[in-house]
This record gives C-alpha cells, sequence and structure tokens, in this order.
C-alpha cells in the first residue's frame, strides 16, 4: 500500500515512528508537509502538486496537522479525499474535534458526559453566563487551543470575570468550565484506534499546576482504562467521525468526563508510558480500513 503522512516535520516523534511502522509492515510510505501542497480545483477534476511534481496514486494520507495550519492542511486533506484516497480522519472530522465549542455540542448532544460549560458573546451578559456555571474555580479555555495553552483557572470570580472582558477585548472565542477538584490535576489520555481504546495513560500535572499536559510538565504512567472510560472514549471518537484520537477523560465523583478529543494525539508520550506499539495499531487500521474500501477516483472533464 502507498502512504502518505501529512506533517510539517519529518523529525517528529510521532512521524518517525508511522514511518517506521509503514515500512515493517511492507509499505510505501512518504512524508509530505502540508503547506507545500498546492491544488487545482475544477469541476469534477481535482489534481495536486507537491514541490513541482504531481501528487497521485496514493491509497491512504495519516494526517498530522497542527492546530497552527488546521486550516489549510484540512483543505489539503479534502483534496486528497475528493481525489479517493482514504483517510481515518477525514477533514470534516478533524475540524469538527479543534473546534471545542463544536465538539462539545456535538457530544452532548449524544448523551457523552463533559465538564458544565457555558459560553456567550456579549459582556453585558457575562454576570448571568458565571451565575450558569455555579461558583469558582473556573476553566477558561480558548476554543481553538492545544497542548493546554490558552487554558486559564481562574480561582475567584473577579478573575473569571477579568479573564472573560480581557478575551473579548482581543476578539478571542472561548468558553468557561467547572473545575473538577476532584481528579486533583489528573487526567486519563484513551489513544483510540477504530472500535479500541490501544493504549492509555494517567497524566498528573506538577505541583501549583492544574494543566496535565505532559508539554506542560506533566508526568505519566500507563494504565488499564476502566469498561467505562473504554465506552465514552470510543463513542466520543465515533461522535465526531474519526478513526484514530485521543481522548482526554477526567475521573469525577459522576463518572468519566470528556475533556477533549484530539484528532493528531502525539505517540511518544502515550507509547512511552504504555509500552505498547500505538504506531503499529494505526498503520494495521488505516491498511485494513483501506483495502476494505471501494477505491474512488475524482471524475475528470
Amino acid at each position: 500500500m502507498k502512504l502518505a503522512i501529512l506533517s510539517r516535520n519529518s523529525s517528529l516523534y510521532s512521524t518517525r515512528r508511522l514511518v517506521e511502522a509503514a515500512r515493517e509492515q511492507g509499505h510505501t510510505v512518504r512524508v509530505l508537509d502540508p503547506l507545500r501542497c498546492y491544488m487545482h480545483i475544477a469541476c469534477g477534476a481535482f489534481d495536486m502538486h507537491y514541490k513541482g511534481r504531481p501528487l497521485a496514486g496514493y491509497d491512504a494520507v495519516i494526517p498530522r496537522i497542527g492546530a497552527s495550519v488546521t486550516r489549510y492542511g484540512s483543505a489539503v486533506l479534502r483534496q486528497f479525499e475528493l481525489m479517493g484516497t482514504c483517510t481515518p480522519n477525514p477533514s470534516d472530522a478533524i475540524l469538527k474535534a479543534r473546534d471545542k465549542l463544536r465538539a462539545h455540542q456535538l457530544l452532548a448532544a449524544e448523551g457523552i458526559h463533559m465538564p458544565v460549560t457555558v459560553f456567550g458573546d456579549n459582556p453585558d451578559d457575562t454576570s448571568d453566563l458565571l451565575n450558569l456555571l455555579g461558583p469558582p474555580p473556573h476553566v477558561i479555555k480558548l476554543t481553538e487551543s492545544s497542548q493546554g495553552a490558552g487554558v486559564i483557572l481562574a480561582e475567584k470570580l473577579s478573575a473569571s470575570r477579568g479573564i472573560t472582558e480581557a478575551l473579548r477585548g482581543l476578539f478571542a472565542n472561548f468558553l468557561v468550565q467547572e473545575y473538577i477538584a476532584e481528579a486533583k490535576g489528573a487526567d486519563v489520555r484513551c489513544f483510540v484506534v477504530g472500535d479500541q481504546v490501544v493504549a492509555a495513560m494517567r497524566r498528573q500535572a506538577p505541583a501549583g499546576e492544574f494543566r496535565s499536559n505532559l508539554h506542560r510538565g506533566g508526568t505519566a504512567l500507563g494504565v488499564t482504562p476502566t469498561e467505562a472510560e473504554i465506552d465514552v472514549a470510543t463513542r466520543a471518537t465515533r461522535v465526531l467521525g474519526l478513526g484514530i484520537a485521543g481522548v482526554d477523560l477526567i475521573r469525577s465523583d459522576r463518572g468519566p468526563l470528556v475533556l477533549e478529543v484530539n484528532a493528531s494525539p502525539g505517540l511518544e508520550g502515550i507509547e512511552t508510558a504504555s509500552g505498547q506499539d500505538v504506531a503499529g495499531a494505526v498503520i494495521r487500521f488505516v491498511a485494513g480500513g483501506c483495502q476494505r474500501r471501494p477505491r474512488r477516483r475524482a471524475r475528470r472533464k
């Protein structure tokens, strides 16, 4: 099978591991920088070039699209789809997952539990908005943040008001959530491939920090997720239309709550903590799914 991996940096751990796993399983694989892919679009005809040469004949593409290039990267991925290339994470599914507000609405509509969330636009509504949420602490999140960036803990009501006013002044899109104190700065990352959780880790925030992201100094330990956590993680992945996802859960007194569904989850932390060959599981899933799917060719003029 001829595979492409969309990644800005071929030396990143996740990209390297996917390349290694693909070659170990006998596939041909190439890393493509999405920002160097450019598209030709006409009625019923879709083509793409890369560094001056046509891109064609790929059976599957695995997107590793960073948050900073979501818009262009998803357009490149959509072009691959229109050219008949299979992908485990379609472009529309990635856009759903990247927009935290949209993802929360879709998940809640399917009965998936999350921390209570409020969202509003007008400064005149701030007091009532925060009253709907309840007493602080409050967690304030930019709707398109990643790796813990743009996530703020407001421990007092005055801080919540001040932060929301400041973010509105910057025309930022954000939401406000309840703080789950009983989690004690820990969450569980479930790595979902298809309908299975192939690895999981418990991440713990460092002292004085509430964000457990490894990029923020958090530590990780491999864990066996509960049946409830497996059910929630796989359902959340399916609702957003993803085939591969990192689902972040928080253990609360009312059961597992979804914090976020990551459409381009990193492999280094989860493979190191769990000892599992996650990259190999991803490649097997992609190859199996694309082999079962009839190859659709784009109609040409």
